[in-house]
C-alpha cells in the first residue's frame, strides 16, 4: 500500500512543500503540497528530479578509489584511514591543503555542523566556495552596512506595490538570496491590487515577460543605471523620512555630493536604458506606494558587483523602502543564524596574485587553480572537494581541470563522477535524497514570509551507505587520530539543529516543527532593522570609505573608451540547478537548452542561420555551439547558459552526456574580478562568434 509524505524540496533556494508518494522504496508520484505554509501548492519540474536522484544508476553508492586510471570500490574504512594517512605524509613534507565548498552542500543541514570539524582536522589555511562565484557581493555590503554579513533585507513581494528586478530571474531560479516560491503567482497577485513589476536584463527572461515592462540594459553597465535612479531618487526625495533618518548614520550625507557629480545622460548613454524610464523608475519608488529595487547573479557577476549592491540598498534607504512593508525586510526565521553566529569577517589575505579580499575567510575562487599551479611551498597539495564542480562554475575551467591533476590528493565528496571529481583519488558518495533529513538552514533567513518546516528522512539508508555529514564527521575524526591530536565525539545534526532552534529569540524545539508537516507560519516579514543592526553604534553604516572609493573608481571609468565587442551572459532555466541536475531524465526532456542565443541582426552580420555550429571565442578559450537565433537577448549580446559541459573524458553521467553541450566558464576569464570582494566576473565577457569552420578531409 502506499504512502504520502509531507516534505520539503531540497533542491533550491525555493524550499517547496511536497507530497512524496512511495510504495516501499518506489517513488510513485511527487507533487505540490497545497497546506505548505510558505509555497502553497506550487511546484516546478526540478521537484520531480528528485526520483531520478534517488534511483539514478550512475549514482555511486560505496567509496571508489582510484586504481591505475580505473575505479574501485572500497571499504568505508580502508578509504578513511587511507586519505588520512597520505593527508598526514603531505602535510609531514609541509605540503598545504585545501577545501572547496560547493552545491548542494549549501541545501544540506547536516553537512554544516559537522564540516567545521573536518576543517580543523585537515588544517585548513585555503577555503574556497562557490559563494565567490555568486553572492559575496552581498555579504560585503550587509558587513559593511548592516553589521552580520548575513543579514539581508529582502522585497516584501506579497505587500509591495512597485517592484524592479534588476539581472534575476526569480520565474527560473524561485528565488536568489530571496527564498520565494510560488513567484509567478505572486506577481500576479501584485498585479491584481494595481501593483507593478519592471524588469531590466539583457535578455528577456521568463521574469521579463510576466513583467509590466521590460528594459534591455547593456551587460556590466547596471552600475551606471543604478547611480542614475539613486540621483534621480535624491532630487525627488532629498530628505530621508523620520524612521530611516533615525537608523542611518552621519555618512549619508557623503553620498549626496558624490552622486550629484554624475550626468544623467552620460549614464543614461552607457548603459543604453533612456533617461525617461530611469526618472519613472525612480518617480514610482518615491511615491507612497511601497516599492523595492532587487539585482541578483547579472549585477552581482560583474566587475563593480559589490558596488552595485550597494547603490540598491542605496536606493531603497533613499526612496524609503528599506525596513518598510512592502519594500524590503529582514526576515525572522525559527531559526536566526544573526543571533547565535559570528557576524562574519571581511578582511584581505595574500595569495598567489597578490593581495585579495578574504570574505568570511573565504579566498577568491579565481585564485584556487592559480595555487595549485604555483611552483612554491605555498602550493596547494592536498585538496577536498564538499559535492561542488568547479571545473564547470569557475572561471576557465579548462585550466582548473590541469590544475587539479598537479595535486598530490584529492577527495571528493559526490555522488557521480562529474567533470570536477574524475580528477579525484577518492570518491566519498553520500546517500540518497529521500534517505536524509532536511532544514532550510541558509534559506530560512532568506524567505519572503517567516517560517519553519523540517523534513525527516523518508526511506531507510541501505546497509553499507552513510549520509553526508557522518562521512564529513567519520573522516574529520580518522585524520585527527592519524595526526595525533585528541579525537572530537561526533554530535548529531538533529541535537545541533534542536540546540540553535531553541537558543534562536523564538526559542521553538525541534519537536515542535515537526510535529507540523506542512510547516509553522510565523507570520509576515514586519520593519524591525532597529533591533537587528550589529553594527557598533547601532545604526546603518551608508557609506563605507570602500563604497565611496569604488564609486569614484567606476566614475573614472565612464570616460573610458569601450569596446565594440559582443558580450556574453549566462542564463538559467526552470529545468536546471547549476550542473548538478543534468543527469535526470525528467529534466533532460525536450529540445537541447544548451544553444548560443544571439539576436537575429548579431546573426545576419555573422552569416548564421538558425541550427548553425558557430564558434565562440573568449580571451582564454573557445568553444563550438548551436545557434539559436532569438530577439528575446538585444543587439550586442549571446547568451550560454551555466551548467552543461559534461562532455569531458571520464564523466560519467549517461543523461547528461547525451546532448552536446558546452561550459560557458570554460570562457570566463579568471583575470576579471570585483575589487571590492574578489568575486569572479561572470557577466558581460568580451567573446567573438563565427560560423563554425567545417573540417574539410585532406586528399
Amino acid at each position: 500500500m502506499s504512502q504520502i509524505h509531507a516534505r520539503t524540496c531540497h533542491i533550491c533556494e525555493a524550499n517547496c512543500g511536497v507530497l512524496v508518494e512511495v510504495e516501499g522504496r518506489e517513488i510513485l508520484s511527487i507533487k505540490g503540497n497545497p497546506d505548505h505554509v510558505l509555497s502553497r501548492g506550487h511546484i516546478c519540474p526540478k521537484a520531480t528530479a528528485i526520483a531520478d536522484l534517488q534511483d539514478d544508476p550512475d549514482r555511486l553508492h560505496k567509496p571508489v578509489k582510484r586504481v591505475d586510471g580505473d575505479w574501485q570500490e572500497i571499504g568505508w574504512e580502508q578509504a578513511f584511514s587511507e586519505i588520512a594517512a597520505r593527508l598526514t605524509d603531505i602535510k609531514g613534507q609541509g605540503g598545504k591543503p585545501a577545501m572547496y565548498l560547493g552545491n548542494p552542500s549549501a541545501h544540506d543541514y547536516g553537512i554544516t555542523t559537522q564540516v567545521g570539524q573536518l576543517r580543523r582536522a585537515i588544517g585548513l589555511k585555503n577555503l574556497y566556495s562557490a559563494s565567490t562565484l555568486d553572492q559575496i557581493p552581498h555579504h560585503v555590503v550587509q558587513y559593511h552596512m548592516f553589521g552580520h554579513v548575513s543579514l539581508c533585507p529582502v522585497p516584501d513581494i506579497d505587500r509591495s506595490q512597485y517592484l524592479v528586478i534588476v539581472g534575476g530571474n526569480p520565474a527560473a531560479s524561485n528565488g536568489s538570496i530571496w527564498t520565494v516560491p510560488d513567484f509567478k503567482k505572486r506577481v500576479k497577485e501584485m498585479q491584481a491590487r494595481d501593483g507593478q513589476l519592471v524588469v531590466i536584463d539583457p535578455r528577456r527572461t521568463e521574469t521579463a515577460k510576466l513583467a509590466d515592462a521590460h528594459h534591455f540594459v547593456k551587460p556590466g553597465t547596471d552600475t551606471a543605471l543604478f547611480v542614475a535612479i539613486l540621483k534621480t531618487v535624491l532630487q525627488l526625495s532629498p530628505e530621508l523620512n523620520d524612521v530611516l533618518a533615525a537608523l542611518v548614520d552621519e555618512s549619508w550625507e557623503n553620498i549626496r555630493p558624490a552622486i550629484a557629480n554624475f550626468d544623467l545622460p552620460q549614464l543614461s548613454a552607457f548603459c543604453g536604458v533612456s533617461t525617461e524610464v530611469i526618472e519613472d523608475i525612480a518617480q514610482n519608488l518615491c511615491d507612497d506606494k511601497p516599492g523595492a529595487i532587487y539585482g541578483r547573479m547579472g549585477v552581482s557577476v560583474t566587475e563593480y558587483g559589490t558596488l552595485n549592491q550597494w547603490l540598491i540598498q542605496a536606493i531603497n534607504i533613499a526612496s524609503g523602502n528599506l525596513n518598510r512593508e512592502g519594500g524590503t525586510l529582514v526576515p525572522e526565521p525559527a531559526l536566526d543564524t544573526i543571533n547565535i553566529v559570528g557576524r562574519g569577517s571581511v578582511e584581505t589575505i595574500d595569495t598567489a596574485r597578490g593581495e585579495m579580499p578574504n570574505i568570511m575567510g573565504e579566498l577568491p575562487t579565481i585564485t584556487f587553480a592559480e595555487e595549485m599551479l604555483r611552483e612554491d611551498e605555498e602550493r596547494i597539495r592536498a585538496l577536498f572537494v564538499m559535492t561542488g564542480n568547479p571545473v564547470l562554475s569557475a572561471p576557465d575551467g579548462a585550466r582548473l581541470d590541469r590544475a587539479l591533476e598537479k595535486l598530490d590528493l584529492m577527495v571528493s565528496f559526490d555522488m557521480y563522477v562529474t567533470a570536477t571529481s574524475r580528477h579525484a583519488d577518492y570518491i566519498l558518495p553520500p546517500c540518497g535524497p529521500m534517505e536524509k533529513d532536511h532544514y532550510p538552514f541558509f534559506f530560512g533567513p532568506l524567505a519572503v514570509r517567516n517560517y519553519a518546516c523540517y523534513s525527516p528522512a523518508i526511506f531507510d539508508m541501505p546497509e553499507g551507505e552513510k549520509a553526508d555529514w557522518e562521512i564529513v564527521a567519520e573522516l574529520a575524526r580518522e585524520i585527527f587520530a592519524a595526526s595525533g591530536q585528541d579525537i572530537p565525539n561526533i554530535r548529531e545534526p538533529r541535537d545541533v539543529l534542536d540546540n540553535m532552534l531553541q537558543s534562536s529569540p523564538r526559542g521553538m524545539t525541534l519537536a515542535e516543527i515537526e510535529a507540523e508537516p506542512n510547516g509553522i507560519d510565523l507570520g509576515p516579514l514586519m520593519p524591525h532593522l532597529e533591533d537587528r543592526l550589529l553594527t557598533e553604534d547601532k545604526k546603518i553604516q551608508a557609506a563605507h570609505p570602500d563604497f565611496m572609493e569604488e564609486l569614484g573608481r567606476f566614475a573614472n571609468s565612464l570616460n573610458e573608451e569601450q569596446p565594440d565587442t559582443l558580450r556574453l551572459i549566462g542564463r538559467r532555466h526552470v529545468r536546471q540547478n547549476n550542473s548538478w541536475l543534468a543527469n535526470s531524465k525528467r529534466l533532460q526532456k525536450g529540445p537541447n537548452r544548451c544553444t548560443l542565443m544571439i539576436n537575429p541582426a548579431d546573426a545576419e552580420a555573422r552569416g548564421l542561420a538558425d541550427g548553425d555550429m558557430a564558434t565562440v571565442e573568449s580571451r582564454v578559450n573557445s568553444v563550438d555551439i548551436i545557434v539559436e537565433i532569438t530577439d528575446d537577448v538585444m543587439k550586442g549580446v549571446v547568451s550560454i547558459p551555466h551548467g552543461f559541459g559534461h562532455q569531458r573524458e571520464g564523466v560519467e553521467l549517461s543523461v547528461a552526456r547525451e546532448n552536446p553541450n558546452v561550459s560557458i566558464n570554460d570562457l570566463t576569464d579568471p583575470e576579471s574580478y570585483d575589487r571590492l570582494s574578489g568575486n569572479a566576473v561572470l557577466n558581460a565577457t568580451p567573446v567573438t562568434v563565427a560560423r563554425m569552420a567545417e573540417l574539410v578531409a585532406a586528399e
